[in-house]
């Protein structure tokens, strides 16, 4: 794990754990997104400038070559014809040139090599910033589930407290006796339905028993009218 890696990830870890601990987390997200937008810009300009001096730089070097490539052309046309000495001077020119073309091409490859890393880490803030919108959105709804939970107490509240269960409880005994009273009454009154039918049959036998004894009396006495 490479050193910037390693310190990147222990800012993070320190960034949630403020995330966590925060009282007011959108702020503090909002307040890192700042930040972190400010250090995006400033990397995407440094690296506009990284990429135009490594374009310099091989500009540099490629001048260098194409330089180096005449001279040499010239110093053996020069010696085919038999100016030597105008041939030294293009060689000592083009030697020139070819420590010219090498010293850039090395700036040129190092140059290229920090702009490789310079896009890597413009890559992880961005990566970073996007992760942390993420945060501020999802804290958003966790502040905005809260924030409508505590409605919904309040608006529990104000109604008052719900029914005891145990309302129901007593309300289920008093039907019951009710009922229990209600099959009562129908239980005597038919009782007593029965009863007076029963009496109403004794004394209908007992008017017929005192109806045939009327009659035997009046026909011992000599009155029948059968």
């Amino acid at each position: 794990m490479s050193l910037g890696k390693r310190f990147r990830d222990i800012t993070v870890a320190h960034f949630n754990e403020m995330l966590e601990n925060a009282e007011d987390p959108v702020r503090l997200i909002d307040k890192y997104l700042a930040s972190q937008s400010e250090q995006i810009r400033e990397s995407e300009r440094l690296l506009q400038q990284c990429l135009s001096h490594a374009a310099s730089l091989r500009q540099q070097y490629v001048s260098a070559e194409q330089l180096k490539e005449r001279r040499e052309q010239q110093a053996m046309l020069a010696l085919r014809a038999g100016e030597e000495e105008v041939a030294r001077i293009a060689l000592q020119e083009k030697m020139q040139q070819e420590e010219k073309a090498t010293q850039y091409r090395a700036l040129y490859d190092q140059s290229k090599l920090g702009i490789v890393e310079l896009e890597e880490q413009l890559q992880q803030l961005k990566a970073d910033f996007d992760e942390i919108a993420s945060k501020r959105n999802y804290y958003i709804a966790r502040l905005e589930s809260v924030r409508l939970q505590q409605r919904m107490n309040e608006r529990l509240r104000s109604m008052g407290a719900g029914p005891n269960p145990r309302i129901f409880d007593r309300l289920d005994e008093r039907v019951s006796d009710m009922e229990l009273t209600a099959r009562t009454l129908r239980e005597v009154r038919g009782q007593v339905r029965e009863a007076w039918s029963a009496v109403g049959s004794a004394a209908s036998q007992a008017l017929e028993q005192e109806l045939a004894k009327l009659r035997t009396k009046l026909k011992q006495e000599g009155w029948d009218k059968s």
